[in-house]
């Protein structure tokens, strides 16, 4: 699917910034906030696993890789919109604060919570991704040909 044509396009992103996002981040930048939004749990954090799937090269044949251990929470706000939080491990807690802020995000409040926390989150990734790239980069060997006078 184009993901230009995609409805959903943005909330993709926002639950992979927090599925991706250190638990104990989040769960600072949720207290920060001071918010305790009415809402009522649909589905309580519970430890479950899925399927990982892989690709020889990135372009063969599926295989099934391995199983990962997963955590999900769903939530409901006093005004119905409804939030899924799916992150990787067993933190039930990051679970639920991504159900939250996805429920919120739904909501009149987006434009605060994207700015009060889904910023700074997204900084620390992309900081975090320049910061494993540099070190990758100091290990870099180059190799090169020197042509001697003979064809």
């Amino acid at each position: 699917m184009n993901m230009m044509s995609d409805p959903n396009t943005k909330r993709k992103e926002w639950l992979s910034l927090l599925a991706k996002s250190p638990a104990a981040k989040l769960s600072k930048l949720w207290t920060d906030l001071s918010i305790e939004p009415v809402h009522t749990v649909l589905r309580s954090p519970e430890i479950g696993g899925v399927m990982v799937r892989g690709r020889a090269g990135a372009v063969g044949a599926a295989f099934n890789l391995g199983e990962m251990t997963v955590t999900r929470a769903s939530v409901k706000l006093s005004d119905g919109t409804v939030g899924h939080g799916y992150v990787q491990g067993r933190d039930k807690d990051h679970a639920l604060h991504a159900a939250l802020v996805d429920a919120l995000m739904q909501t009149k409040m987006a434009a605060a919570i994207d700015t009060a926390l889904l910023a700074p989150l997204r900084d620390g990734l992309k900081r975090g991704a320049t910061e494993r790239a540099a070190k990758a980069a100091a290990t870099k060997v180059d190799f090169f040909t020197m042509v001697r006078g003979e064809d």
